[in-house]
């Protein structure tokens, strides 16, 4: 699976995506990260990627042509183009699973600024992405959560694929609680049953607890 991140701030992405289990993945070949300057693809000495909007209005938009060379220079046939929009449609767990099942190369459009000019929406017809119903200052950031909640559902990226069968918000609910030792920490007690041995008993607690959680927060399955 690969991903062609365009963005003006190479930077942004490069540390998060760059350690931990996406690093080893990376290295194992699993996935591939290619991170493009959108501000190779300009035309003046400045590398000058954004300019002031029509009819006026505060900050500042990014330009079009160069966004749309970037697309150009890494774009396949079978690409899935998406781009980074607080507008756009929330990203679920069950979205991500089609995503990965149906794809294999995405070539992920960061905004920032004002925005885009608009032709590149008219031009490309992206698909916009939001990771949740708020404004970040970067676009990068965005897709940085879009490729981890992706990567992690391709086979051999997690190391122990029984974590995925256990996965928090599968179904919108919650995860059971978790603990490790010590097993009594400043008056607070690990439950019993952990410690049981039964494994059907545990399995009952955990999915007690779970439905507890989805129910306080309003979540779960049907």
């Amino acid at each position: 699976m690969r991903f062609d991140i365009l963005t003006l701030f190479p930077e942004i992405v490069e540390g998060p995506l760059g350690e931990s289990i996406l690093k080893r993945a990376v290295s194992k070949k699993l996935i591939e990260i290619n991170i493009i300057n959108i501000r190779d693809f300009t035309r003046d000495k400045h590398r000058t990627a954004d300019d002031r909007p029509f009819g006026g209005g505060p900050g500042m938009v990014m330009k079009a042509e160069p966004v749309f060379k970037a697309v150009e220079s890494c774009q396949q046939e079978k690409s899935r183009i998406i781009l980074m929009s607080p507008a756009g449609k929330q990203l679920t767990q069950a979205m991500a699973k089609e995503m990965v099942r149906s794809s294999e190369h995405f070539i992920i459009i960061c905004g920032h600024y004002e925005g885009i000019d608009h032709r590149v929406i008219e031009g490309i017809s992206p698909e916009l992405i939001s990771i949740g119903p708020y404004v970040l200052t970067n676009g990068a950031l965005a897709a940085c959560v879009f490729v981890d909640v992706l990567s992690r559902l391709k086979p051999g990226v997690l190391g122990n694929e029984a974590s995925l069968e256990e996965e928090t918000f599968e179904c919108g609910e919650a995860e059971y609680p978790q603990y490790t030792r010590p097993r009594v920490l400043r008056g607070m007690k690990v439950p019993d049953v952990l410690f049981s041995g039964d494994h059907d008993k545990i399995k009952k607690w955990r999915r007690q607890k779970k439905r507890k959680l989805a129910m306080e927060e309003g979540n779960g399955c049907d």
